[in-house]
């Protein structure tokens, strides 16, 4: 075996020795570049092997390791054609007979005279005893160590080819051939020892050493609970220090936003068609409080679904032009955008307010072959809304005061850094619909102030959410076809996005297409149907949209490219294909396309799914309308990832902690202030690596 002698951060995963080069594609394919990223790649669960027995003292339903010599091999056929592979292992007590189906390579390892040891579940009964091994290994001795058997053997997520095996003996070699020299090859301990010592830590190179491979669950446990520190320490220690930069900085003069237009303010809000709820009020004076200081607003507006979050940006949008000042309105998506635009158009329509729309397609004005930038700088628009062509850098714009960001997180913080290229340093109002309990967003959006809005408008119906069982659905179909006669409404059909990637997108419209023109031939023959998908040209998009709108489709089925940005009262009915592949969370933000008119509206959920996990997930949803306890239950049950869904962009990567163990978040948010209060970052090297590693991560992701 090779040495690796460079920083452990910086080799090459090719370094590692007796490697092949599609395990080195492989490792690539799930993003193990370097040595490192082998050694943060974790196992999810331990199959316990650590008892080991004399072959004669075990017993049936017995979970154990056991050590031999190997002195008979055979390799049979049963009747059927089955390839059965056998030996018969032998210790001092006693031998038995372990068995292997179509596996034939076995006997080319296994051979007669080896030493091995086996670990699996005893099966059989009183003298018929079998043993099926799930693990096997050579021995040189019988006292050798071992790695897959006679410990608490780690399971790896297994991805494109990488088996639990595979990585066990890779991470095995590094943690005994890096142990001695990790002080100085990046495993040192990153934290200072006073830290350490007052949270009741592991180690940083004993929590490496122990959740690869652990001595007890104890030390597992201990192991995980010291790296989630680590990965939550350097969340909050990393907003901390992007707060503390920016509460150093001072708006320029004039983008001091003047209380004096307070009265103006309030004329607007008791004009609107609506009375705002108490949680938009408060909301409101959190911003407006926010935009007098004399340093940039960096606030994140939470509300669900149709709470009326645009309302309350509506209103800083119009303080700022009060004031003289521009406001840029970003959204991620063109449907997103253009339903904003229409919003802010109806909100202010006895008002003088400038409104445009710039979105990759649609420029603000096309009425020149001049240059886009000189026509932009000529256009004096109060609010423009647009998707982030927004910032590209032919855009210039001299008067912006306040930005609005919608559904991107932490894209805010990318955003506002090219804006300040600009010369600009505007207040930053960052918005949601996502439900993010709120402990989860001071953690991962420690850097913003937050305002929820927790309370929805009056008049608004409760959508009635049914899981339909798989002999049911004709039924409902029936039910859906009764109501678009009877009543005139519309409905959405969502079948699921399977990946992020590019292939399984293409599968995924592809599954959306056939699903499709099974229900238009089949199904809703008589009835208007159109396919809404991402990858639809943006003028497609937005004819299908307006005929939607318009009521010439009855029945629009989709990718969740509909889960944020579309207003179409009309539309009492959301079937949802295949729910269980959604967070409850995205579940939620589908459900809240419908249920925006005056008529009942309804969620229809259809599975194939028998898994009783799945039900009660899908059952708590369809009795549960607060978005909140929806992704406080997801978060228990699912992990943050699906709270966001597959395709939410700046959602921090946990590899070990989670986001529901607030006593721990508890106990790192402490942590970090005691550093900053009696420590130099600069004196911590890995630290400050660790945060400009998480830095990089959020930027290149969004």
């Amino acid at each position: 075996m090779g040495k690796l002698n460079n920083k452990l951060i910086s080799i090459p995963i090719e370094n590692l020795p007796a490697t092949s080069s599609t395990t080195i594609k492989r490792l690539k394919s799930v993003g193990i570049i370097t040595v490192w990223n082998l050694l943060n790649y974790f196992p999810f669960r331990y199959e316990n092997y650590l008892v080991i027995s004399p072959i004669a003292k075990v017993q049936s339903g017995e979970t154990v390791s056991i050590k031999g010599k190997i002195i008979k091999v055979f390799n049979l056929t049963s009747k059927k054609g089955l390839k059965i592979q056998k030996l018969t292992l032998a210790d001092e007590s006693g031998k038995i007979d372990a068995v292997w189906y179509n596996q034939p390579y076995l006997l080319r390892i296994l051979r007669i005279g080896s030493y091995v040891a086996l670990a699996g579940e005893i099966k059989g009964f009183f003298n018929k005893i079998s043993f099926e091994p799930k693990e096997y290994e050579l021995l040189e001795k019988l006292n050798s160590p071992t790695v897959h058997t006679g410990r608490l053997v780690p399971i790896y997520p297994e991805k494109n080819g990488l088996s639990s095996r595979l990585l066990r003996e890779k991470i095995f070699y590094l943690i005994n051939h890096l142990g001695s020299r990790w002080d100085q090859d990046g495993i040192a301990e990153i934290f200072p020892a006073e830290i350490v010592k007052y949270n009741n830590l592991f180690g940083e190179l004993n929590a490496y050493q122990s959740i690869h491979f652990p001595q007890n669950q104890v030390d597992a446990k201990k192991a995980r609970e010291r790296l989630a520190f680590d990965e939550l320490f350097t969340i909050q220690l990393s907003a901390a220090l992007i707060r503390k930069e920016w509460d150093k900085e001072q708006v320029k003069k004039s983008f001091k936003l003047e209380p004096s237009f307070k009265i103006s303010l309030q004329n607007f809000s008791q004009n609107l068609p609506f009375q705002l709820t108490n949680a938009q009020n408060r909301s409101v004076k959190e911003i407006i409080g926010d935009l007098v200081k004399s340093r940039p607003m960096n606030r994140f507006l939470e509300g669900d679904v149709g709470s009326g979050k645009t309302v309350v940006a509506a209103i800083a949008c119009y303080f700022s032009y009060l004031n003289g000042y521009q406001s840029l309105f970003m959204a991620p998506t063109e449907i997103l955008a253009s339903q904003h635009y229409q919003t802010l158009k109806e909100t202010f329509t006895k008002l003088n307010l400038k409104i445009g729309l710039q979105t990759g397609s649609k420029k603000i004005i096309r009425k020149h072959k001049q240059k886009l930038e000189k026509l932009i700088k000529s256009i004096d628009y109060d609010i423009i809304v647009g998707t982030h062509a927004l910032i590209d850098k032919k855009l210039q714009f001299d008067r912006i005061g306040l930005v609005i960001i919608d559904e991107q997180h932490r894209f805010g913080v990318v955003q506002r850094a090219k804006l300040k290229e600009k010369g600009l340093n505007p207040h930053l109002l960052t918005m949601t619909a996502t439900p993010i309990p709120r402990t989860v967003a001071l953690t991962l959006y420690g850097e913003l102030d937050l305002s929820i809005i927790d309370e929805m408008p009056k008049g608004r119906t409760p959508i009635k959410t049914y899981l339909v069982p798989q002999d049911k659905r004709e039924s409902g179909y029936v039910w859906i076809k009764k109501k678009i006669k009877e009543e005139k409404i519309q409905v959405f059909i969502i079948c699921p996005l399977i990946e992020e990637s590019e292939i399984e997108t293409m599968k995924s419209i592809k599954a959306a297409t056939k699903e499709y023109e099974r229900l238009k031939k089949e199904i809703f023959n008589e009835y208007k149907l159109e396919l809404l998908h991402g990858k639809i040209k943006s003028n497609d998009k937005d004819l299908i949209m307006k005929n939607f709108k318009e009521k010439k489709i009855d029945i629009l089925v989709a990718t969740p490219v509909v889960e944020v940005g579309i207003d179409i009262p009309n539309a009492t009915i959301m079937l949802i294909e295949a729910a269980e592949r959604f967070g409850l969370a995205q579940l939620h933000q589908l459900r809240g396309r419908v249920g925006r008119g005056k008529k009942q509206s309804y969620c229809i959920l259809y599975t194939g799914s028998k898994d009783d996990v799945v039900i009660e997930r899908l059952k708590f949803f369809a009795k549960t309308q607060s978005g909140m306890e929806v992704a406080e239950y997801d978060l228990k049950i699912r992990g943050p990832g699906e709270i966001y869904g597959v395709r939410q962009h700046g959602v921090v990567d946990l590899k070990v902690a989670s986001l529901s163990d607030y006593q721990l978040i508890d106990k790192s948010k402490k942590a970090v202030n005691y550093f900053l209060a009696n420590h130099r970052l600069d004196s911590f090297f890995e630290i400050k690596r660790r945060i400009k590693e998480y830095n990089i991560k959020q930027i290149t992701r969004d």
